[in-house]
């Protein structure tokens, strides 16, 4: 009954997700699911996202967590439209949050929006909203076993973003590991990595997530 249950609630929201993506798609706007852990450092990449990016393309973020909108008031202080999803207890967007938070956005302005999943490495992969791509963040912190432990995420996401890089010479992560580790769960899986305190690799990022955007955008004229 429970796994029943379970797949019925998902796949409700993956024709809820069906719709999201088809508007879209018709007003060509490239959607980003960012998940990862909490602390991993969602916001910050974010923050250095809109900045490289703001001059080319019209960007909107949902920020995502359980309570609290201290990650929207960061994101507003770039002059970003911005929207606040508050799950009160949930610990994953779904496709149904993603639609109310809508009409917040004028999607025929906006060419890039980012969603901030909630910090969790098991929901958030589970529940689609209408993305183009999942993108997955791991912090050096966290330590090299994530992949192991949580692999659908790493599974489920186009690209894993390394983060914390700098903090390497102080903590214990095994970084050929992890790599080794996330590519056996993903062969195609791009991997960059890189420090949000000090920019140090985001230059490839913004180059890799730059070309899909630009791609996509040209398969929909």
């Amino acid at each position: 009954m429970k796994v029943s249950v379970v797949k019925n609630v998902l796949a409700a929201n993956d024709r809820i997700a069906a719709d999201n993506r088809e508007l879209f798609d018709k007003n060509k706007v490239y959607v980003i699911n960012l998940m990862s852990s909490p602390g991993a450092g969602k916001t910050s990449l974010v923050e250095r996202t809109i900045l490289a990016l703001r001059d080319k393309y019209k960007i909107g973020v949902i920020e995502g967590d359980i309570q609290d909108t201290y990650d929207a008031d960061r994101i507003a202080k770039l002059e970003i439209p911005v929207v606040q999803i508050n799950t009160g207890g949930a610990c994953h967007i779904d496709g149904n949050m993603i639609r109310e938070a809508l009409p917040t956005f004028d999607l025929s302005k906006t060419d890039l929006l980012i969603v901030e999943n909630v910090g969790n490495l098991v929901c958030p992969a589970e529940f689609k909203i209408g993305e183009n791509v999942k993108i997955m963040l791991l912090s050096t912190p966290e330590g090299a076993d994530k992949p192991a432990k949580y692999p659908l995420m790493f599974q489920e996401s186009a690209a894993l973003l390394i983060n914390k890089i700098d903090l390497m010479p102080y903590v214990d992560f095994d970084l050929k590991k992890a790599k080794r580790d996330a590519l056996s769960l993903h062969k195609d899986l791009k991997i960059f990595e890189v420090s949000c305190k000090t920019a140090a690799g985001l230059d490839a990022w913004i180059a890799w997530i730059t070309q899909r955007i630009d791609a996509f955008k040209k398969s929909r004229v």
